[in-house]
């Protein structure tokens, strides 16, 4: 029987970064090993082929592997959501179709870079993606990087279609939870894409967050989730905050210090693609401090070891 996505679209989720080799060739012995590792903390679902896993520089085909990795691990114990990240309308739906194809759970698209289209565009974007797929579709809206913000009118036109099943709202705003939860169908889920104000959102009545840190500290991220839901928000602010200063790193240098920051914790190499380079010697230390800040009550896995 298939699980709606409003019972598993929740919490944190891990965005995976796509682990490269010397030879710039995919590492799948590692993503696979990534992957595992967030099944084995007890996360709902995994995000792959999105911004923390260098979509733009990945071809179709080695985004269907990765897809196809992430299933094979996964084998049901969670859900996979796969990036169809592309500002070339054609190109996101065979993204989409592939990732159907491969066997994801849902995909995931966000609006449209460097092409600034009106909501209109967003508007017939979005519906020609979910009209070539029968997957749920994961809207992602990141204004820092697409300059122009999926408005609040054109989502809420979208969700006349139940194949929207959620916002990955990547845009800082803490209050739109609040402000949209009473016109969003009630199966819609709402989860931050930015984890230094995915507290606020979250407790804003968020569903969740879409995570860079999680990759790293999936059980301390799972932790403040669930004090949250409990009503514990002094010891969920605590925790989340002794992540801020790692949370900052890695917002900093997107994904290169996730990369090096897993790369210490001796999960996978530091390498990245062009454009994307990886730290230089600084921002190693900033990593190195960040980790530090955490290490002695053993907030994370590894660190200190």
């Amino acid at each position: 029987m298939l699980v709606p996505p409003a019972a598993w679209f929740t919490g944190f989720i891990p965005d995976l970064p796509t682990p490269f080799d010397a030879a710039d060739a995919i590492d799948l012995k590692a993503f696979a090993a990534l992957c595992e590792r967030q099944v084995a903390a007890g996360v709902p679902a995994i995000v792959v082929c999105e911004t923390a896993g260098e979509a733009p520089t990945l071809s179709p085909a080695e985004q269907e592997l990765v897809i196809r990795t992430a299933v094979d691990v996964a084998r049901g114990r969670v859900r996979v959501i796969a990036g169809a990240v592309s500002n070339a309308t054609s190109r996101a739906v065979e993204l989409a179709r592939r990732a159907e194809a491969a066997g994801a759970d849902a995909v995931m698209s966000v609006v449209p870079a460097y092409n600034k289209p009106m909501q209109e565009g967003m508007l017939a974007h979005f519906r020609t993606i979910a009209g070539a797929t029968g997957l749920p579709v994961i809207l992602h809206d990141n204004p820092s990087r697409t300059l122009r913000p999926l408005a609040d009118e054109t989502l809420l036109r979208l969700v006349e279609s139940r194949q929207f099943v959620g916002l990955r709202d990547g845009s800082g705003d803490i209050t739109r939870p609040m402000r949209l939860s009473r016109n969003l169908p009630a199966n819609f889920r709402l989860l931050s894409g930015d984890d230094t104000t995915a507290f606020g959102f979250m407790a804003d009545g968020g569903d969740g967050a879409i995570s860079e840190v999680a990759n790293i500290a999936p059980d301390l991220c799972r932790t403040i989730f669930s004090h949250l839901r409990q009503g514990r928000l002094q010891s969920s602010r605590y925790l989340h905050k002794r992540l801020i200063p790692l949370i900052g790193c890695l917002g900093r240098e997107s994904p290169a210090a996730l990369k090096y920051a897993l790369s210490v914790l001796g999960l996978m190499s530091a390498a990245t693609r062009l454009p994307i380079v990886p730290l230089d010697a600084a921002a190693q230390r900033g990593v190195v401090r960040a980790f530090a800040a955490v290490a002695d009550e053993e907030l994370i896995d590894g660190v200190g070891a």
